[in-house]
């Protein structure tokens, strides 16, 4: 196969729902060509392409994973395997050259992020995590009114994300929060990656958390508060337990603002809103956009024209930090200091 070099090559790693928003947005970008998909269930790459890209030819099915990241075909991989599992196949296709878009977490451990950021250096090949939420124009639109200093200095930061746990998604807590089951690494992470990035851009301090668990040690949901000193918070709560909210809020001395819908798909029209201390208000729907295919667009234009992701992997290892302290001050009942 040909790579072209105005667009990158990709390949996907696993036949997870996930496939159901990334491949299409793939196949979409004008940067990127669908080449491979691979999954260890016989028969579910081939599956998944059918049924989400039937009209793409010539993509190589693979029934095992590590016969895709050797594939000189593929130039970069987008890995949705289970939470567990990313750290190691993030590092197995570093070390085959490939650039990698992982799907939140990047890993589990500050360890393991740490060692890709070295892999990734060495190899000199672009990693980010897949929090594709903050490639939404509606975020840049709220951080341009944050810049005018109509609400004034942030001093704190709400974040909600949560749904209903149905039956088909229970695979989600079938592991404990060690092997990276339940709500917090599956959505607790959008609610802590929202709360502090980019409105607070200093180091948290520490962090105090609770949550609710289920016999076999996955949490069903949580909140918690993080401290950034000086009288600035972030709060942060997720559950499956309750009716679908994917929102935050910033306040500020002066006023604030909210996105109601930070999981907006393609066919929703995003809606912000902001008021100030002075009596003013208001409320905008903003136009349609497609946050996987402008994630993908993101990253493919970093490989193709060398540049810096959005999304850097200090990021990623900050939101980590954040994560396991939570995790660690909801065990022992106590605040917990991040370091």
């Amino acid at each position: 196969m040909m790579v072209k070099p105005d667009k990158l090559n990709w390949g996907i790693l696993g036949a997870a729902r996930i496939n159901q928003q990334l491949m299409p947005a793939i196949v979409a970008a004008e940067n990127s060509q669908l080449v491979a998909i691979a999954s260890r269930r016989p028969g579910a790459a081939a599956e998944t392409l059918a049924k989400y890209a039937p009209d793409q030819q010539n993509v190589k099915i693979f029934d095992d994973l590590k016969s895709l990241i050797e594939d000189p075909d593929v130039q970069a991989v987008y890995i949705p395997l289970s939470n567990h599992e990313h750290a190691d196949w993030v590092l197995q296709a570093i070390k085959q050259g490939k650039h990698v878009l992982c799907e939140k977490p990047l890993a589990l451990k500050r360890a393991d992020i740490e060692a890709i950021e070295v892999a990734a250096y060495q190899e000199n090949v672009v990693v980010m995590e897949g929090f594709m939420y903050r490639f939404h124009p509606q975020h840049t639109k709220l951080m341009n009114i944050i810049n005018t200093g109509m609400i004034g200095e942030v001093r704190m930061v709400k974040s909600g994300f949560a749904f209903m746990l149905q039956p088909a998604r229970e695979y989600r807590i079938t592991e404990p929060v060690e092997k990276g089951g339940g709500a917090m690494w599956d959505i607790g992470c959008y609610a802590i990656h929202a709360a502090r990035f980019p409105y607070m851009k200093e180091a948290p301090l520490s962090v105090t958390a609770m949550a609710k668990f289920t016999e076999n040690g996955a949490d069903l949901g949580g909140c918690g508060v993080i401290n950034y000193g000086n009288g600035r918070y972030a709060q942060f709560e997720y559950s499956f337990e309750h009716a679908r909210r994917a929102e935050y809020e910033v306040i500020g001395t002066k006023g604030g603002l909210k996105c109601h819908n930070v999981w907006a798909k393609s066919n929703e029209h995003p809606v912000i809103s902001w008021w100030t201390e002075d009596g003013e208000n208001g409320l905008e729907t903003l136009t349609l956009a497609n946050h996987f295919q402008l994630e993908i667009e993101h990253f493919s234009d970093c490989v193709l024209n060398k540049k810096y992701p959005a999304l850097s992997i200090a990021d990623s290892e900050i939101n980590c930090q954040v994560i396991v302290a939570a995790l660690q001050s909801i065990s022992e009942g106590r605040c917990v200091q991040i370091v």
